[in-house]
């Protein structure tokens, strides 16, 4: 069997930008065929909301775009590295932190913004011959240029919609990436299914100090 590309979207607390990426390119995988070659989770980089369902906004967002949704908050680890292929940051203050976590350069390279791959970005998406399996281009690193997707948890229901706006849009240019980067898999024997990383890997709840997503 061909082994599965493995994709995280990572935010603050996982309750509300990453949780929707989920969802959204869930969707896209699905309407594409490739959900079956492709497994998607999501998860903050602190544990504040571990736990936790998905921001009340979040979901009423989801489902007024006709997304299916259902979410456990998690925090991310560097162990998860070694099981991930990609690793999607909503904002640049995610990228550095995912970075910095990143045990090694190879696992560095996999961390993208998400609207790295939007509009501009997605022509120039392509599969990487190198360490990471999917490059972009160089924009994510350039801070002239704001690819964030805003966080919303202290504004009204309008920056959700904005945050799905971009994810959505985004979104169709991270699929082009995927699907260029499928057919270089390897393919690997059938083995019984890893225990679960996030449950194995999680830590003692955080005091919280901030809630955000």
């Amino acid at each position: 069997m061909t082994a599965p590309f493995r994709i995280c979207f990572v935010c603050t607390g996982n309750i509300c930008r990453s949780p929707m990426a989920e969802s959204v390119f869930r969707a896209r995988l699905a309407e594409a065929g490739l959900d079956g070659l492709v497994e998607v989770d999501s998860a903050g980089t602190g544990g504040w909301h571990e736990g936790d369902g998905a921001d009340p906004r979040t979901v009423a967002v989801l489902r007024a775009g006709g997304y299916a949704h259902a979410h456990t908050a998690h925090q991310f680890h560097a162990s998860w590295f070694d099981h991930l292929d990609l690793v999607i940051a909503l904002d640049s203050g995610h990228l550095r932190e995912l970075r910095r976590l990143a045990p090694t350069a190879q696992d560095a390279a996999k961390v993208h913004l998400l609207r790295a791959y939007g509009a501009g970005a997605a022509a120039g998406a392509m599969a990487d011959s190198g360490s990471g399996p999917v490059s972009v281009p160089s924009s994510d690193l350039d801070p002239s240029d704001d690819l964030d997707v805003p966080d919303p948890y202290y504004g009204g229901f309008e920056g959700f919609e904005e945050c799905l706006t971009m994810v959505e849009t985004a979104s169709e240019g991270l699929l082009t990436a995927v699907r260029a980067a499928l057919p270089a898999r390897t393919v690997v024997p059938a083995r019984a299914p890893e225990p679960d990383i996030r449950r194995a890997a999680r830590e003692p709840h955080q005091p919280p100090e901030k809630e955000s997503a």
